[in-house]
């Protein structure tokens, strides 16, 4: 045990939760907190009153139409329930106003417990160039490229030709490939940096845009960590998510075929670093890009729990959301770094509703027939059911399917059958 729990002075367990999402995420946080004996309430916009979600919950509370700024965003509307609901705790699960650092300080003023960060890291990781900036500081490595954010295209112009073709503008505020544009030569800078610049504002309302030398076919790496509010930290190892489309991950693994020993403790030493000097609390995840020579570069913090959290609780049998709960209620953590050892090897494939014909677009629709696969070492967190309308509005992911098993090939071997039997 990291800490005698009895000893910590820690204020007690929450009691009363409200999961402000929807679909497989809220359906996960909703059973940890069965399982901890805390009580639950969802929220559900009108397309989602036949979810799992809305039923599985200790109580539901409708908030609004579909539309998401009526609903799952609607930050007003969140906290007026969760006042008049009595409840202790706020979980935003992932998306949404998960990594808003408006709602998070909107919930600590309010005497709410918001389940992540404080909102001053949530801000200050938030913006990525910040956060660069910091790391850089503190000797952290970072991709060689700006320090400094600016929507002025003269300005970036000018920055762009002291750094090595080809480049990578990305969004100061952003992530998701919103905002990101790969120029290979000077002339194409300007349409590029005006077009990353408009889509930016669009996305987050914040047009300013950084650079960043552009690494061909990078591994993307990222180390699960969890910090207590006493600064105690560990991390539950590696996900390799380097099988992306548009710059979203679709297959994660763990651990990385690429890492030896050696670059997995150096990696994880600097994650836990990052952790520190930017004063993190609760469960996060610092994100590497590592090139073909080995050389790893801090790229983000996501501050959140991620939709791959799954394969790290498949390979360490740790619970992270019920460690966020935790955490969140002033209780040190239940492991110190050395009871942490890693199991066999796990992966995960998102499954979404999309149409291959029409380039991956959403595919709306209702479920006519949905069946899921089982068997040893396989785990669907699903957020859908037979009969269900699946909505435009919303992102398109139905469920990660993930898989667990002794080695690589033997757990490929698993993932690509559970595939064959998943049905929908």
């Amino acid at each position: 045990m990291y800490m005698d729990m009895a000893h910590s002075g820690c204020r007690g367990m929450i009691k009363k939760i409200l999961v402000c999402n929807r679909g497989e995420i809220a359906r996960r946080i909703i059973r940890a907190c069965r399982e901890m004996k805390i009580y639950s309430i969802s929220i559900y916009s009108d397309v989602d009153r036949a979810s799992p979600h809305v039923t599985e919950a200790d109580e539901a509370v409708f908030i609004g139409r579909s539309d998401p700024k009526e609903s799952y965003l609607n930050m007003e509307r969140i906290v007026e329930i969760a006042k008049e609901r009595g409840v202790d705790a706020i979980h935003p699960g992932y998306g949404f106003l998960s990594e808003n650092p408006q709602f998070a300080k909107r919930c600590e003023d309010e005497g709410l417990i918001f389940i992540g960060p404080p909102s001053s890291v949530i801000r200050d990781l938030g913006d990525k160039v910040y956060a660069r900036t910091l790391m850089k500081k503190n000797g952290i490595p970072i991709v060689p490229g700006t320090t400094e954010a600016s929507e002025d295209v003269e300005s970036l112009i000018k920055i762009a030709e002291e750094l090595q073709f080809p480049i990578l503008i990305k969004a100061a505020a952003g992530g998701g490939g919103r905002g990101m544009r790969i120029v290979e030569r000077r002339d194409e800078l300007p349409f590029a940096i005006r077009e990353a610049k408009e889509e930016a504002k669009k996305a987050f309302g914040d047009g300013r845009l950084y650079l960043e030398r552009f690494l061909k076919r990078p591994r993307h790496i990222e180390f699960q960590i969890l910090r207590d509010q006493f600064g105690n930290s560990i991390h539950l190892f590696e996900r390799e998510c380097s099988i992306q489309r548009r710059y979203q991950k679709l297959v994660e693994e763990s651990p990385s075929p690429f890492l030896d020993h050696q670059l997995r403790e150096e990696m994880a030493k600097t994650a836990l670093r990052v952790a520190d000097i930017s004063g993190y609390v609760n469960a996060g995840t610092v994100e590497f890009l590592v090139d073909s020579e080995k050389n790893y570069y801090f790229l983000e913090v996501n501050t959140r729990v991620q939709v791959e959290h799954p394969v790290t609780e498949l390979l360490t049998g740790v619970d992270i959301i019920k460690s966020q709960l935790e955490i969140a209620s002033g209780i040190p953590l239940r492991y110190g770094q050395k009871d942490i050892i890693p199991k066999g090897h796990a992966i995960e494939c998102r499954i979404y509703a999309e149409d291959p014909e029409r380039g991956f677009a959403p595919s709306p629709g209702k479920i006519l027939l949905y069946e899921e696969p089982s068997g040893p070492g396989v785990r669907v967190d699903s957020g859908v059911r037979q009969g269900m309308e699946i909505p435009l509005e919303y992102d398109p992911i139905l469920s990660r399917l993930i898989v667990w098993a002794e080695d690589r090939k033997s757990a490929c071997i698993r993932m690509i059958q559970a595939l064959k039997e998943y049905v929908i």
